[in-house]
């Protein structure tokens, strides 16, 4: 309906527009009995097809609070809160305003986070395809067949390894690096790893048997590298006629110390071993393994343990002789000090600590005669440090494992240490090296050999 007003004396009437003419009296602050010139309120109809398409109009846009319809007086009226209920309505408001400011505070934060390690690990990929410090010396390693300048006083035939500083990191998966063995020397690390794997009499390194190649195999990448570096760590000259006994190892900073090579039987073991000593033949001719004579153990630049499906019982088979030695189970260790008490263990045939071993395990089990690491996974062992922090308990089981193992003869490994965040990483690299832990098992060389592991508030997002 239109409604228009005006003011007319008289009574209602009807005009030729078809309006209809009301009467209407305008307020007056005093009684008006003379009802002269009153307003009156004219309203026009609207045609019916015009009002339908409005109401339709309007119903298109009642869900929309500010185009809904209002409710009558009589509604509004009953729904008006009491003056009590309004400061607790009001409460109520702002509380549920704040909780929404909260909510969408703590989801930009969560997005600002997504976005920053998006950032970390896109900055981390592309680095992987640029060489470090170690990838770029690590050619020199290669040239050690080359014979040198007698002429040039800045180098001297051991200089291979100058100014290395040997460190107890073990190199994870080493074939995975971009360039294998020589970047984990030229780093310092005094442990290396190796997974194998034989088919038609030759053992191929690779993680899994997808990874292997022909030409990646263990002599390739491993020994016969190893023969030419201690070589020209050990020359006959007329300064040093014969090879010293025990020879030379890799650095030359520190000639005693031995490097681990850490083989994973990944094929059965038993039929993997013969073929894995037989492929050390080159480094045990030249007297440069680690040996059990049948009384002590002597000493050599290589070290060779067995772990995976290397089998327990092949290797303390010789009782004479032993050159590649076993990677005990940590857990499975017996205190030297409760002789009596022994571990029972389920023999699976798989598994690092698993294949060939007897049903019951006794303190005199495993001992440096017939082993050299003792190892375990740390999140099973250990548990993960929460919040960010070793508890008690997990501070005394690492001190339990070192002692027991250190008991044995062995040194104290553990695999499958949190990568992530780097703080917390350096925090259990740390802690583990101030409890006694002898090898830690490092993925990054850069940061392992560093030695000093700070924490850092940008790491924890890295």
């Amino acid at each position: 309906m239109a409604v228009s007003f005006r003011s007319q004396g008289g009574e209602a009437s009807r005009d030729s527009s078809d309006g209809l003419l009301e009467p209407y009296e305008a307020y007056t602050d005093s009684p008006n009995t003379n009802n002269v010139n009153k307003p009156s309120v004219q309203v026009h109809s609207v045609p019916q097809g015009q009002v339908g398409r409005r109401s339709r109009w309007r119903q298109s846009l009642d869900w929309i609070p500010s185009f809904a319809p209002r409710r009558n007086n009589e509604d509004d009226e009953e729904d008006l809160p009491l003056l009590s209920e309004v400061p607790q309505r009001k409460k109520r408001s702002c509380r549920s305003r704040y909780w929404h400011y909260f909510l969408r505070t703590l989801t930009a934060f969560f997005v600002m986070l997504g976005i920053i390690q998006f950032i970390s690990l896109a900055c981390g990929i592309v680095l992987t395809f640029f060489p470090d410090e170690y990838d770029r010396a690590a050619p020199s390693w290669a040239r050690t067949g080359e014979q040198l300048d007698a002429n040039d006083i800045n180098h001297w035939p051991t200089d291979i390894s100058r100014d290395i500083i040997p460190f107890g990191c073990h190199s994870h998966n080493d074939y995975w690096r971009r360039v294998p063995l020589y970047s984990a020397l030229q780093a310092g690390c005094i442990g290396i790893e190796a997974d194998v794997w034989l088919f038609d009499n030759e053992l191929y390194v690779g993680h899994t048997t997808t990874s292997l190649t022909s030409r990646r195999t263990l002599r390739s990448m491993y020994v016969d590298p190893l023969v030419r570096i201690l070589e020209r760590q050990n020359p006959i000259s007329s300064f040093q006629r014969f090879i010293s006994q025990p020879p030379h190892g890799v650095f030359d900073t520190d000639p005693s110390q031995t490097l681990i090579l850490l083989i994973d039987f990944k094929t059965d073991g038993a039929t993997t071993w013969p073929v894995v000593a037989s492929h050390l033949a080159p480094l045990r001719d030249r007297g440069y393994l680690t040996h059990f004579n049948g009384q002590e153990v002597i000493q050599g630049p290589i070290t060779v343990v067995g772990t995976g499906n290397t089998p327990f019982d092949l290797t303390v088979a010789n009782s004479t002789y032993r050159d590649i030695f076993f990677d005990a189970p940590l857990a499975k260790l017996v205190d030297t000090d409760k002789p009596d008490d022994e571990s029972s263990l389920t023999p699976t045939g798989s598994g690092q600590g698993l294949s060939g071993m007897p049903e019951i395990i006794t303190a005199n089990t495993f001992n440096m005669t017939n082993s050299y690491y003792a190892s375990v996974d740390f999140k099973s062992a250990i548990g993960f440090p929460w919040p960010f922090h070793f508890s008690k308990h997990q501070i005394d089981l690492i001190r339990t494992h070192v002692r027991i193992a250190h008991r044995h003869g062995l040194k104290v490994r553990y695999w499958g240490i949190p990568s992530w965040p780097r703080s917390l990483r350096n925090h259990i690299w740390r802690i583990l090296a101030q409890e006694g832990v002898d090898m830690l098992n490092v993925d990054d060389l850069v940061e392992a050999t560093k030695g000093t592991w700070e924490i850092k508030i940008l790491d924890w997002w890295k």
